[in-house]
């Protein structure tokens, strides 16, 4: 077998994975309609909150829309880290995972196809709120151009990572961990510095807060949002940090096949 065949049978089946999840979601409004409700609700919540703060504070009144920004790229990070575990516990609550393995596909394969529909899940979820973010409070994300598009993409990488470590965790500790899918990403969310600069934190907890991509996000998001410049620096290192915790994240997921794998836990998962 070539290469080439070999690449594109790989993509096939990584192609069919999310293709699978995709027409989970077509047939189920339910599922569609749950992927845009958090937004929504969030986007509804802190958009009214920055409009009785804007008349209330002039901190605020100069810096428009930093709220609803935070509000809206944090949810890209969580959104993001959902939409790969929650695609994934699918498969344990259904039973599934022993026969998806039973097939060729390849540990590799199920975790893109994995952050591929989360992906998905994340833009379906996140355009409807910032959407609808416009006519009612007169503020557009999109206009923050292309550094937009550089911390949507850090900050869903960053969540890809902590989704793959969380599947990690189901694939080798079930169901018992399945709180972790909605509990872990909130836990970075104090020291991530979503709507208050890294300097308000103490300073023996500052140097964990650099450690995390979606610090540096939200540090440049401000940048953006007061002086209007895109600190390449926070993003070069942002970027590095991704690449990190996805490698860790990938190795911890290896491990935790291998071990499945060897103790016959793929086919002992459910609800």
């Amino acid at each position: 077998m070539t290469m080439g065949a070999s690449l594109a049978r790989s993509a096939n089946r990584i192609v069919a994975m999310v293709l699978r999840h995709v027409y989970i979601l077509r047939r189920s409004w339910p599922r569609l309609l749950e992927l845009m409700y958090w937004p929504i609700v969030q986007v509804l919540l802190w958009g009214f909150m920055t409009q009785f703060l804007m008349t209330n504070s002039s901190w605020v009144a100069q810096a428009s829309g930093v709220l609803l920004a935070g509000v809206l790229l944090w949810d890209v990070l969580f959104r993001s880290q959902l939409g790969v575990t929650i695609s994934f516990l699918e498969e344990l609550w259904s039973r599934n995972l022993g026969h998806l393995f039973m097939s060729p596909l390849r540990p590799h394969e199920l975790c893109l196809s994995l952050m591929l529909i989360g992906a998905i899940r994340t833009v379906v979820g996140i355009v409807p709120a910032a959407l609808l973010a416009i006519p009612l409070y007169h503020y557009s994300i999109f206009t923050m151009g292309l550094p937009l598009l550089a911390y949507f993409s850090l900050l869903l990488v960053f969540g890809w990572a902590i989704g793959i470590a969380i599947t990690a965790i189901l694939l080798r500790w079930g169901l018992a961990a399945e709180n972790l899918a909605w509990l872990m990403v909130f836990a970075l969310a104090p020291i991530s510095g979503v709507y208050y600069p890294i300097d308000v934190l103490p300073a023996w907890l500052r140097p964990v807060a650099w450690a995390l991509p979606s610090s540096h996000v939200f540090e440049g998001m401000r940048d953006v949002l007061f002086h209007g410049t895109f600190r390449v620096d926070l993003f070069a290192t942002a970027v590095v940090l991704d690449l990190v915790y996805m490698a860790l994240a990938a190795l911890l997921f290896l491990w935790s096949f291998k071990v499945a794998r060897r103790e016959g836990l793929l086919l002992r998962t459910g609800e």
